[in-house]
C-alpha cells in the first residue's frame, strides 16, 4: 500500500510517499512545494491545488494522510493556513483517493512516541526509521511522519481509539478491555 503523506502550508507544503511492506515501510520520495512569495494568497493557492493534483497523479497513492490544524496564537495564520489545507483537500478530492486527516499530536506519537516531540525529533525519527541518508526538511518530514503515522496506524487505532477523534482518548481500562486483556 502506498500512502502519500502532506503537511500542508501556504509557503510550504511538504509532501512524503512511504510504502507499506509487510510489517514495515519504505520510503518512495519526499520534497516540499514552494509557491511564489511574490504571489498573492489566491494565487499561490491555485498552484497548491494543482501541484497536488500533479503529485497525486505521477506517485499514484493508494491513500493519502493530512496533518489537521493545530490552534496557534495567530487566528489569522490559522485561517490562511486553513485556506491551503482547503485547497490540499480539494485537489485530493477531485483526484478520487481516500483521504485520512490526523492531528498532529498522532503523527508525532506515532514516530517518536511522544506527542509533544519538537519538529527536529520527528526529524530525526523519520530518518532512522526509513534509512535516509539525509535528514529532510522540516515540512517533508512532517508529511512523511503522517504517512507512517497511517501506514503503520492498526495498532496505534486499537490502543487509541480512531485518529480522527480529536482530544478524545479512551481510558486505559477501556483500552486494555478492547485489545483482550483481562481488567479486574
Amino acid at each position: 500500500m502506498r500512502i502519500l503523506g502532506i503537511d500542508p502550508g501556504s509557503v510550504a507544503t511538504g509532501y512524503g510517499v512511504v510504502e507499506r511492506r509487510g510489517a514495515g515501510a519504505v520510503h518512495v520520495a519526499h520534497g516540499t512545494l514552494r509557491p511564489a512569495r511574490s504571489d498573492g494568497l489566491p494565487a499561490r493557492l491555485a498552484f497548491l491545488h494543482e501541484e497536488v493534483g500533479h503529485l497525486v497523479a505521477r506517485l499514484r497513492p493508494d491513500a493519502v494522510a493530512v496533518e489537521q490544524i493545530f490552534a496557534g496564537r495567530s487566528p489569522l495564520s490559522a485561517l490562511v493556513l486553513g485556506q491551503a489545507r482547503g485547497a490540499v483537500l480539494a485537489a485530493l478530492a477531485a483526484a478520487g483517493v481516500p483521504i485520512r486527516e490526523v492531528p498532529p499530536q498522532h503523527v508525532k506519537l506515532a514516530v517518536t512516541g511522544t506527542g509533544a516531540a519538537e519538529k527536529s525529533q520527528v526529524q530525526a525519527m523519520v530518518r532512522r526509521l526509513l534509512s535516509l541518508a539525509t535528514t529532510p526538511p522540516r515540512d517533508a518530514a512532517d508529511a512523511l511522519a503522517a504517512a507512517l503515522c497511517v501506514a503503520n496506524e492498526g495498532p496505534l487505532a486499537r490502543l487509541q481509539g480512531p485518529l480522527d477523534r480529536v482530544g478524545a482518548r479512551p481510558s486505559r481500562r477501556a483500552r486494555n478491555q478492547r485489545i483482550g486483556w483481562r481488567v479486574r
